[in-house]
């Protein structure tokens, strides 16, 4: 396989993610789940994948769809289509996998991934967190991590005036 083969290969579709999820849970990998828009990648977004990473063995990526990126964040966004956000997550050597989801929420997907640790930013509260529930009933742990200061890709779009 090429390398780009390689980065391709880590989109995942979801009817194949049950097949890896079980392969990652023979070999009693720890899996961990995030999601996002992930528009305009940029410092803020490694320091935090990265590290959501470290507190497993396997990092899913559950992406908003353009459709519903546009539906949360307004028809000017997203500035980078579903294909290229995907591309440049999955070039990431620590993320895993990325699975598309269409739907306001990721719940379905973290009820099909049922990770051991459901992450997301230092904004929200972990009981507030959609997933929260199914993740904690699984005898799993709910982690916030801090935003790094100054880095958004809302704060990106309007210095760079494509707002």
């Amino acid at each position: 396989m090429t390398k780009i083969e390689i980065i391709e290969s880590k989109i995942i579709k979801p009817d194949q993610i049950d097949r890896l999820l079980s392969l990652w849970r023979y070999k009693a990998e720890k899996i961990v789940f995030t999601n996002g828009c992930f528009d305009i990648i940029h410092l803020g977004h490694l320091k935090y994948l990265a590290e959501a990473a470290s507190l497993g063995s396997k990092l899913v990526i559950g992406l908003n769809t353009d459709a519903s990126v546009k539906k949360l964040k307004g028809e000017e966004r997203p500035i980078n289509d579903e294909f290229a956000r995907a591309m440049v997550l999955a070039g990431f050597s620590f993320i895993d996998a990325v699975i598309f989801f269409d739907t306001d929420t990721p719940y379905e997907l973290i009820k099909q991934i049922k990770p051991n640790y459901l992450v997301k930013g230092g904004d929200y509260k972990p009981e507030e967190i959609v997933g929260y529930d199914i993740v904690t009933q699984n005898k799993g742990e709910v982690v916030t991590i801090n935003f790094v200061d100054g880095y958004s890709s809302t704060s990106i779009i309007k210095k760079g005036g494509l707002a």
